[in-house]
């Protein structure tokens, strides 16, 4: 259950990073915004859910939010990583 929940915080942060208008990993997230929110809003649910009954009430829904929130800090290093290996040097 542990990796599960784990997997679909991940999924879940995926999901909301992708439907942002700041987002350069993939462009047709933009036109896919809604579908992805619905989508990252169910793993969200999922993973809490996977949570509670792997670590029980508490513990579960805070390991669900704290591999979410990691996971939304992240995002936006590595699109920006990304785009600097892209761009050429000045």
């Amino acid at each position: 259950m542990t990796a599960i929940c784990l997997v679909l915080s991940l999924l879940a942060a995926l999901g909301f990073y992708l439907a942002s208008a700041h987002q350069r990993l993939w462009s047709p997230g933009r036109t896919h915004a809604r579908a992805l929110r619905a989508a990252a809003c169910v793993c969200a649910a999922l993973a809490a859910a996977a949570g509670i009954a792997g670590f029980g009430l508490w513990a579960g829904v805070f390991a669900a939010l704290t591999a979410l929130m990691l996971a939304l800090v992240l995002l936006p290093y590595v699109d920006a990583w990304r785009r600097m290996r892209r761009e050429p040097a000045p």
